[in-house]
């Protein structure tokens, strides 16, 4: 049998005084350390790219996909009769897993922040990095995934 001083209302009280802040410290910072071991996995793992059978056209997360993502000519090209993919690398022959300027000797993912400074003519698609690697261009520091 338990003696009835240890489980006093205010003993009781004084136990948990003395345990629940060391509890709490402990689970807050157990917790802290788990979440950012997972984001440090998140950053690593790289982007989900779906290509569906018949390669009619490339769904990439998270990314969104519009017709100059995809290489397709936008409709004001298709007004004024332009066509970049008879002037750039293989744009609608492939999946665009990879991103590289003309200009530059560095190659993206299409969710890099750089790739938006790229202009659509001077955009380069690469299914593969060793593609990209083939043709002399080199994975960016800055991009994340590569």
């Amino acid at each position: 049998m338990i003696p009835q001083d240890i489980l006093s209302r205010k003993r009781l009280l004084e136990i948990a005084d003395l345990a629940l802040l060391p509890v709490i410290v402990i689970l807050v910072g157990a917790g802290s350390f788990f979440f950012g071991r997972l984001s440090a996995l998140e950053a690593c793992r790289g982007h989900l790219i779906i290509h569906p059978p018949g390669g009619a056209q490339l769904i990439a997360a998270p990314t969104p996909v519009t017709p100059d993502y995809l290489g397709e000519s936008s409709p004001a090209n298709a007004a004024a009769g332009t066509n970049d993919s008879a002037s750039s690398a293989p744009q609608s022959d492939g999946p665009h897993n990879y991103i590289a300027s003309k200009n530059g000797s560095k190659y993206y993912l299409p969710t890099c922040a750089a790739v938006k400074r790229i202009t659509e003519a001077n955009r380069v698609y690469f299914a593969t990095t060793q593609e990209a690697k083939d043709a002399g261009y080199t994975p960016a520091a800055n991009c994340k995934g590569l």
